[in-house]
């Protein structure tokens, strides 16, 4: 079997699919993407497809070795996220080339369904505690919310108990038997850090995602050993040597994303390294049905795996969400927020060809929004 095209596709709200095809007929799908920087990444992925065309795409760990290491420049989100993209879609066409999913070839299940959870309250966060009402109708047994909108990088008393008080208002619609997680998302100062971060400990959240840029992930043992709340990162780091350094500062969670961290092949490596360090994996996933079905075949391969990220309803789906280019959502419905695994080859779900075609014909041009203190300087969205 060789590989005969790489085709990309840009898709609303945000997206970046790509469709890998071979001689055999066997098409395997996966999404390369940076939000915000679509174009970029497809770029590189048309730029690796010069090595690829030709090439056996059984040779998984091959090419990734080649992918990522011979440019000579190597790493960031870009390239990463490129080969993020293509290494799903290889992985696609084995399981399917098999005739089994992909987590079988990872070893098989560790488990037979995998918890989600739901996002609410959008970048600036509002209305919580209703929205987490809705979820718990949806069945969902977490939630995750931003825990501000901009924050000084030593903010007031009042913006710090409006923090604290929107954490408790979803904390008190979902009991003690439902869980809480607080994303930061690098707005936050190492100095309000520890600040926030004892004064959630009452509130018991699952975890709270990147309580610091990471950049400063220097910072992250101190404030690991100033509080009790379950501290994650990972979202912006691309490999398992990006991973080494915070996974020995004492973490609890480690979020690497599917279509930014080399795909499953470098997740599952990821995996396993976090394991050696007690520390529990929470991919990130606020992108289409490729990086989450990816990131399925991970969490029921891996055995140090805890809750999955979904973009269902999420804030930034305003054009089409998450089920608008799948034949059969079967995949995606969670029974009481969670995932079943599933019999179909490959990643496991069928991408409908002709959606993404004529959504491509748009495209998109979606951009983060860049945000802005009361003084007029630039802070962290």
């Amino acid at each position: 079997m060789k590989i005969t095209a790489l085709e990309t596709f840009p898709v609303a709200p945000r997206w970046l699919f790509l469709r890998v095809a071979t001689d055999e007929g066997i098409v395997g799908w996966g999404e390369p993407v940076v939000e915000g920087r679509a174009e970029t990444v497809r770029a590189a992925v048309h730029e690796l497809a010069d090595y690829l065309i030709g090439q056996d795409p059984l040779r998984i760990e091959d090419h990734w070795q080649v992918l990522t290491k011979g440019g000579f420049y190597r790493g960031g989100p870009i390239l990463s996220s490129a080969v993020a993209g293509i290494d799903q879609a290889l992985w696609d066409i084995a399981g399917k080339a098999y005739g089994v999913p992909v987590h079988r070839l990872l070893g098989g299940p560790v488990r037979d369904r995998v918890r989600m959870y739901a996002w609410i309250g959008g970048d600036r966060p509002s209305d919580v505690a209703e929205l987490a009402k809705e979820q718990v109708r949806a069945g969902f047994t977490a939630v995750k919310m931003n825990g501000s909108a901009e924050l000084a990088p030593i903010d007031t008393p009042a913006r710090t108990a409006e923090v604290v008080d929107r954490v408790a208002a979803v904390r008190e619609v979902l009991g003690d038997e439902r869980d809480i997680a607080v994303d930061f998302h690098g707005r936050v100062s190492t100095a309000m850090s520890r600040r926030l971060l004892p004064l959630l400990e009452p509130l018991h959240p699952m975890f709270v995602e990147e309580p610091v840029l990471p950049e400063h992930s220097g910072q992250l043992r101190s404030l690991v050993e100033s509080t009790s709340v379950p501290l994650a990162t990972g979202e912006r780091l691309y490999s398992r040597w990006d991973f080494r350094e915070v996974l020995t500062s004492g973490i609890a969670v480690a979020q690497p994303d599917l279509s930014h961290a080399g795909g499953i092949s470098e997740v599952r490596r990821i995996a396993a390294m976090a394991e050696t360090y007690d520390v529990t994996m929470a991919p990130h996933c606020p992108l289409g049905p490729l990086a989450l079905a990816a990131s399925l075949q991970i969490a029921f391969a891996v055995p140090n795996f805890l809750i999955q990220e979904q973009s269902m309803g999420i804030h930034y789906n305003q054009q089409n969400d998450l089920l608008d280019y799948v034949i059969d959502p079967a995949p995606f419905r969670f029974d009481n927020g969670y995932a079943v695994a599933g019999s179909l080859p490959g990643l496991g779900v069928e991408i409908d060809e002709k959606a993404v075609r004529r959504a491509a014909e748009t495209g998109h041009r979606w951009r983060n929004p860049v945000w802005r203190r009361a003084d007029g300087s630039f802070t962290e969205w």
